[in-house]
């Protein structure tokens, strides 16, 4: 497996001096993404799972019986993009799909044994770097961060 470049440090504590804080934050918002999208690869190339699926893995371990919209919700993933990911997990066996005994036309998701193997894995996930990087600071640190990233899906979300 070929290791990508690591980028340069970042500034964490700060805007640098010729890009201002707007710019320095979206680098930093930009490193997060490349840094989920570089791990996600190597989760499939080793687990055989990308981040999304196991996120989707996790939620419906969480929630057995969920429904796919309930799952889309939860996921703020778009209910199409969701479908794609239902069926790789369906067709790899990690899944199953079942009728809701409600409704017959609606599915319901739950984890086969290879699911709740996959669901889990402690090491070398997302969620462990995750983790990990939360172990690092104050609880005062984490909720400025959630209120700074909730701020931001807000934006990304809305006309901004």
């Amino acid at each position: 497996m070929t290791r990508l470049a690591k980028p340069r440090a970042l500034p964490i504590n700060g805007a640098s001096e010729d890009l201002g804080e707007v710019l320095d934050f979206m680098q930093l918002v930009w490193a997060v993404d490349h840094g989920l999208q570089s791990l996600s690869k190597r989760m499939k190339t080793e687990m055989g799972v990308t981040g999304p699926q196991r996120f989707t893995l996790r939620m419906i371990g969480r929630k057995p019986g969920i429904s796919a919209g309930a799952l889309a919700s939860l996921l703020r993933l778009d209910p199409s993009t969701l479908t794609g990911v239902l069926q790789r997990l369906e067709r790899d066996g990690a899944i199953k799909r079942v009728s809701d005994p409600q409704d017959r036309r609606r599915a319901l998701f739950a984890l086969t044994p290879r699911g709740r193997t996959l669901d889990g894995a402690k090491t070398r996930t997302v969620e462990a770097a995750v983790r990990r990087a939360l172990a690092s600071v104050s609880r005062a640190q984490l909720q400025s961060a959630r209120v700074v990233m909730a701020a931001l899906v807000r934006e990304l979300e809305g006309d901004g």
